[in-house]
């Protein structure tokens, strides 16, 4: 057997858990706002060009469960980004619907590993942007009750609540009622998601919380220095809460080279007055940028990560959470959902054992999925 066929053989019995996977998005900007017509109109039965995710993909990365992130970015706000994300809910309702040998909806840790153990991909929900609940507790239940497992405290902008990696600080960390969203996400069993926000956030939320909180798609600032990645001294903390960071795969969080050419390229779009915070405007600006071309990340970055997240947090505290299809560029050799197997080999090369990589595959995560739900209510 050779250790690609070992990765597989494992992942056939161990499920990998993604963190972070932006499909529903990308099937909006394909299909329109309307969830019915946004899923209808891309059949993911087959390989579609224009995305990273799939079902053939998922099939050959093994996949076995998936955070869909039902995202709202930050261009929209109140009630408009609460309505969002309610239409990004029913359309990955709808998605398993129209695929139900394929994908199977799920609430719970248990209910997502059944959904892998007959077969198909468990498929749970994860709030990306804590502006999406409008400044409301209420608004907040309505997604736990909805089936929304994990929340993004913020985005790339700060929140009314807390503050974000990639603004100027308001709040030093988590206001008040920040605080009070922490307490709440415990109390319904909904896991407090840290990847986007401030390092003062950070900490202010892991000195809240009672539960695991997970980073779903962040890697290590020590390796690269970007703010959306995680401080050691974050890191370190993680096995006193239990809670786990799962590496991403985004060229600029784990290439020191994509991340001085992110930099040059903020620098030039701020000289012109552009957002470099704008998903959609920083697409458009690069897209006629006159400057060089983004330097690619490989597969052995992204290693790179996962073996400091090791050291630092421990192998009980480390999962994977690619960000496929919400970011246009990938490493060299994790080009796609079906890439997976091919990380989990080179780390086996690299000494790792099969427990060690069902662990950072998929059972951390679902540990501190289930462990989040025992205070749910």
């Amino acid at each position: 057997m050779t250790v690609y066929e070992r990765a597989r053989a494992l992942l056939e019995s161990t499920p990998l858990v993604d963190g972070h996977n932006d499909l529903p998005w990308a099937l909006r900007e394909l299909g329109g706002p309307d969830p019915v017509t946004a899923v209808a109109r891309t059949d993911i039965a087959s390989r579609v060009a224009a995305l990273q995710t799939d079902i053939p993909r998922l099939r050959e990365g093994r996949v076995g469960v998936q955070f869909w992130s039902v995202f709202v970015p930050c261009s929209l706000a109140g009630p408009e980004a609460m309505a969002a994300v309610l239409e990004q809910v029913e359309l990955v309702r709808l998605l398993t619907e129209a695929y139900p040998d394929d994908l199977a909806l799920a609430t719970t840790a248990g209910v997502a590993r059944a959904g892998f153990d007959g077969g198909r991909v468990g498929s749970l929900l994860g709030a990306e942007g804590g502006h999406c609940i409008d400044g409301s507790l209420e608004h907040l239940r309505t997604l736990g009750d909805l089936g929304v497992r994990y929340m993004t405290l913020t985005h790339n902008l700060n929140t009314g609540w807390a503050d974000s990696a990639t603004d100027e600080p308001v709040h030093g960390g988590l206001s008040d009622f920040g605080h009070e969203v922490v307490r709440e996400m415990n109390r319904i069993g909904m896991l407090v998601d840290l990847s986007h926000v401030a390092a003062t956030t950070m900490r202010d939320a892991l000195a809240t919380t009672t539960r695991p909180i997970v980073f779903t798609h962040s890697s290590c600032r020590a390796v690269t220095d970007h703010p959306r990645n995680v401080p050691d001294e974050v890191l370190a903390a993680l096995p006193g809460n239990g809670g786990v960071c799962m590496v991403t795969f985004v060229p600029r969080f784990v290439s020191s080279a994509a991340a001085d050419w992110d930099r040059e390229l903020q620098t030039s779009m701020e000289a012109a007055g552009i957002d470099h915070r704008d998903l959609t405007a920083r697409g458009a600006f690069e897209a006629a940028w006159t400057g060089p071309l983004c330097p690619s990340a490989t597969l052995d970055d992204v290693v790179r990560h996962v073996e400091h997240a090791r050291e630092v947090a421990g192998i009980d505290h480390i999962g994977i959470g690619g960000d496929f299809d919400g970011t246009p560029e990938l490493p060299v050799g994790l080009e796609d959902v079906s890439c997976y197997p091919a990380l989990v080999a080179a780390l086996m090369e690299r000494g790792w054992s099969d427990e060690d990589c069902a662990k950072l595959a998929g059972r951390n995560a679902l540990r501190a999925l289930a462990d989040a739900e025992v205070s749910g209510g």
